[in-house]
């Protein structure tokens, strides 16, 4: 099984913001997890997915798993 992996610019993109908030993102541990690889940071596709279904809002500021707890 392959791993599927997003560079900065992908990721950046994917969610049209500048790779520049990810790099913040990273500095402050804000982010998705990543990892960094001789200099080179990528982000596991799954990884990305599941930092996006933490993130679901439902109404208001109910998360996803908030709502599905009910």
């Amino acid at each position: 099984m392959t791993t599927k992996h997003l560079n900065q610019y992908e990721l950046a993109k994917r969610w049209s913001i500048s790779q520049r908030t990810l790099e913040r993102w990273r500095w402050k541990r804000k982010g998705p997890p990543y990892l960094k690889i001789g200099g080179r940071v990528v982000y596991e596709l799954d990884a990305i997915e599941a930092f996006e279904c933490a993130r679901r809002r439902i109404t208001g500021d109910q998360t996803a798993a908030e709502a599905s707890s009910r």
